[in-house]
């Protein structure tokens, strides 16, 4: 028995090992000066037009050497090795490094660790974030030949006359007569045109990625955040805060936790109701969405604000 057993339990645990999902991590890399880049890892280039903010998924190492190259050629590159990619576990993990200019030095770049979080099955980025799959290539242009042939193109011209003249002697009296008749002196001319076409080669650029919603996104840094809280909050007049708010949102995506804060903010439960409702489409947790109901002092404005979230 004990001999069957090391053979049995090696076969279950290679089968449950070929069974469990392959461990892979996600790369994303930001400018923040809006400096277009390449990005080269372990000599492969990843992406052929260069971007501001670029997303490798599907990494299945822990470790990779990363180059960056600017499309601005008075940028310094960017070397840096054994770029990690999990956490002190060795877990593999979503990673976020951000490039900056060094202020100090002109054309010096600087790159550095921004945020860490699990790895989301289902993660959609956000709407201006390009993605590439490791080991993918990028969509190429489409090269498509034309077959040679021959073109036939018949022409018909129809001119007409502006009239016609009758001259006559009667018994030593002349008579001219003149006719304005447009359907007189009529001309039908046909002209045929042959072209013989060669092989002609045509370009199909290949259709753009777009990247819609914020759905387990990562929310706003806490810095910038805490920055949009402040101007928010500078503004004197409550529209002007709900304007400020809405401009905020709209170009950045927020959790439920800051949509909330932002939410008391207000002093009108209107603002709050009308913020409430714009910023559920940038929101990286709706189904945590039920928590803005706690910012209302009245049920009629949870209640508006639920079935608003029912129809979406």
């Amino acid at each position: 028995m004990k001999k069957l057993f090391s053979p049995i339990a090696f076969l279950l645990f290679a089968i449950s090992a070929f069974a469990q999902p392959q461990r892979v991590a996600h790369l994303t890399i930001f400018s923040e000066d809006g400096d277009k880049f390449f990005l080269i890892l372990n000599g492969e280039r990843q992406n052929d037009v260069a971007q501001t903010n670029l997303r490798v998924e599907d990494l299945t190492q822990e470790y990779y050497n990363a180059k960056i190259i600017f499309e601005d050629k008075s940028l310094a590159e960017i070397n840096r090795n054994n770029l990690m990619l999990t956490d002190a576990n060795g877990m593999m993990q979503d990673v976020t490094y951000k490039i900056k200019r060094d202020k100090n030095v002109a054309g010096k770049m600087k790159f550095n660790f921004f945020s860490m979080a699990p790895v989301v099955q289902g993660y959609v980025p956000p709407r201006n974030v390009a993605v590439v799959h490791y080991g993918v290539p990028m969509a190429q242009p489409t090269t498509v030949i034309a077959p040679a042939g021959t073109v036939t193109q018949t022409t018909t011209t129809t001119t007409r006359g502006t009239g016609t003249g009758i001259n006559m002697n009667v018994d030593g009296i002349g008579v001219n007569v003149q006719i304005n008749d447009p359907f007189l002196n009529t001309n039908v001319t046909q002209t045929t045109t042959t072209t013989t076409r060669s092989n002609e080669t045509v370009v199909v650029a290949p259709p753009p990625v777009q990247q819609v919603g914020c759905v387990n996104a990562i929310p706003m840094a806490g810095g910038d955040f805490s920055s949009a809280l402040g101007t928010i909050r500078g503004q004197s007049f409550e529209e002007t805060k709900l304007k400020t708010a809405k401009q905020i949102a709209g170009s950045n995506c927020l959790s439920t936790g800051q949509i909330t804060q932002i939410c008391q903010l207000f002093s009108f439960e209107e603002s709050k109701l009308d913020f409430a409702k714009f910023a559920y489409n940038n929101c990286t947790d709706p189904r945590s969405y039920f928590k803005v109901n706690n910012v209302f002092s009245f049920s009629s404005s949870s209640d508006e604000l639920n079935e608003f979230l029912q129809g979406h």
